[in-house]
C-alpha cells in the first residue's frame, strides 16, 4: 500500500494536487492510463483544427473565466509546461494563467500543431508519472475536452478509456473518504462519462438526482476541493 501526499488550489477544476491517498484498486493501470491520453490528445488535435477560427472566443459555459482559445491554451500549455521544467506554482491560478497568456493568443489551428509537436517527447515520459499523479493528469485533460465539447456541441469521447481514468481518479478518493457514495457510484446504471461530469462541478444537485445520482451527497464533496457546485445548470 503506498500514500501519496500532494497539495494545490484552483477555482477552474484545472490539474490539481490535492489529496492524501491511498492506491491503486480503483486507478486505471498506468500503461492503459498511457493509451487514453494518446487517444484523448488525438481527438483534441482533431477537434481543434475542425474547430471554426471565429469559435475561438466563444466562452466555455463549465470555466466561464476562459473562451474556447484560452482552455485549448490550458490543455496544451501542461505538456508544455512539464517538459520545460516549468512547474513552480502547479496547478495554481497563477501557473495556469501563465498557459493562457503564454498560448492564449495562438490560432486554434496553431495550437493543435504545437501540441502535436509536443507528442513525442511527453510520450517518452509519461510511463514515468506516478499514480494517482498520471491519472489525474489524464482527468483534467478530458475534463477540459468535455468542456470544449459541450460549448461548442460537438460531443465525443464520453465513452473513452480517459474518461474511465477520470472517474478510478474519483473513485480512489471516494473509497476511503465516504463509502456509502462509493459504492452508490459503482452500483448505478448511470453512465461513467454523467459521474465525471458531476465530480467534477459540471452537474447541478438536481441535475444529479434526475438522472440518478445521490446529489446531495457528491455536493459535501466540493467544499475544501478545486471545483465548484454550479447552482444553475452549465450545459
Amino acid at each position: 500500500m503506498m500514500v501519496v501526499s500532494f497539495t494545490s488550489d484552483s477555482p477552474t477544476g484545472c490539474l490539481v494536487a490535492l489529496y492524501s491517498v491511498v492506491m491503486p484498486e480503483q486507478l486505471v493501470p498506468t500503461d492503459q492510463v498511457v493509451v487514453s491520453y494518446i487517444a484523448l490528445r488525438a481527438r483534441v488535435i482533431d477537434l481543434l483544427r475542425s474547430t471554426p477560427e471565429s469559435s475561438g472566443n466563444m466562452v466555455v459555459p463549465s470555466t466561464p473565466e476562459w473562451t474556447i482559445r484560452q482552455l485549448a491554451a490550458h490543455i496544451v500549455g501542461v505538456p508544455e509546461d512539464v517538459l520545460a521544467g516549468r512547474m513552480q506554482g502547479v496547478a495554481s491560478d497563477a501557473w495556469t494563467q501563465a498557459q493562457v497568456e503564454l498560448y492564449g493568443n495562438l490560432t486554434l489551428s496553431e495550437l493543435a500543431d504545437l501540441y502535436e509537436a509536443s507528442a513525442p517527447k511527453i510520450d517518452a515520459i509519461i510511463h514515468n508519472f506516478p499514480q494517482p499523479i498520471i491519472s489525474q493528469f489524464v482527468m483534467d485533460a478530458v475534463t477540459h475536452e468535455q468542456d470544449m465539447r459541450s460549448a461548442l456541441g460537438v460531443p465525443g469521447g464520453r465513452d473513452s478509456k480517459a474518461v474511465e481514468v477520470g472517474v478510478g481518479f474519483f473513485l480512489n478518493l471516494i473509497e476511503v473518504s465516504d463509502p456509502p457514495l462509493f459504492n452508490e457510484l459503482t452500483s448505478t446504471s448511470v453512465s461513467q462519462w454523467d459521474i465525471l461530469r458531476s465530480l467534477t462541478g459540471r452537474r447541478t444537485v438536481e441535475q444529479m438526482n434526475s438522472i440518478g445520482l445521490n446529489g446531495e451527497a457528491i455536493a459535501l464533496h466540493f467544499p475544501g476541493s478545486p471545483f465548484s457546485l454550479p447552482k444553475e445548470a452549465v450545459e
